[in-house]
C-alpha cells in the first residue's frame, strides 16, 4: 500500500499495486471484509485494467461463492448468498441516466447490500457523494499484469 500522488491531495486515499489479477482479486476480497450496507464502490479505469477481476475477488471477500460475471447487455447482476448482498452494475453501455432509474438504481443504492459499479464515470450525477471511488490503472513499466489500484475514501473521484 502506498501513497496517493499529489494530484489528489485534498481526499483520503490509499493506494495498491498489484503484480497480477489473482493479487488484485485477493486486495478487493480484504477490502470487502470492512464493507457494510449501503456502500458503493466506484471503479474505474481503461478496458482492460482489471474491473470485473477486482468484483470477483470482492464478491469472494463477502462470501459469495457463485460465478460472478460482468452485467454489461444487464445492467446489474444481484448476488444474495454472501454476508451482504452485492448488487453490480455494469454501465458502460448506458447512453443517459434515465435508464438508470427505469432499472431502479435507487433501490440498491440505498438497500441493505454494497453496490459496485463499473464505469461509474459515466453516472456520475446519480451517484451519493460519500460513495468510495476506485481507479484501476496500468503501468507498463511495471509489467504487463501490473496495476496500480487508487481508492479514494472521500469525495467524488475529479480522475
Amino acid at each position: 500500500m502506498g501513497e496517493c500522488r499529489a494530484e489528489n491531495t485534498g481526499m483520503a486515499c490509499e493506494v495498491y499495486e498489484s503484480a497480477d489479477a489473482a493479487q488484485t482479486a485477493q486486495i478487493a476480497a480484504r477490502l470487502a471484509k470492512d464493507a457494510s450496507p449501503g456502500m458503493i464502490l466506484c471503479l474505474d479505469g481503461d478496458l482492460g485494467t482489471g474491473k470485473t477481476v477486482f468484483t470477483k475477488g470482492f464478491a469472494k471477500g463477502l462470501g459469495i461463492t457463485e460465478p460472478v460475471c460482468s452485467p454489461t447487455f444487464t445492467i446489474v447482476q444481484v448476488y444474495e448468498q454472501g454476508r451482504l448482498p452485492l448488487y453490480h452494475f455494469d454501465v458502460y453501455r448506458i447512453a443517459d441516466v434515465a435508464e438508470m432509474e427505469e432499472i431502479g438504481y435507487e433501490d440498491y443504492f440505498y438497500g441493505q447490500g454494497v453496490c459496485l459499479v463499473e464505469w461509474a464515470s459515466l453516472i456520475r450525477e446519480i451517484l451519493p457523494a460519500q460513495a468510495l471511488w476506485i481507479r484501476l490503472e496500468k503501468d507498463m513499466g511495471k509489467g504487463v499484469d501490473f496495476r496500480r489500484i487508487t481508492v479514494r475514501k472521500t469525495g467524488i473521484s475529479q480522475k
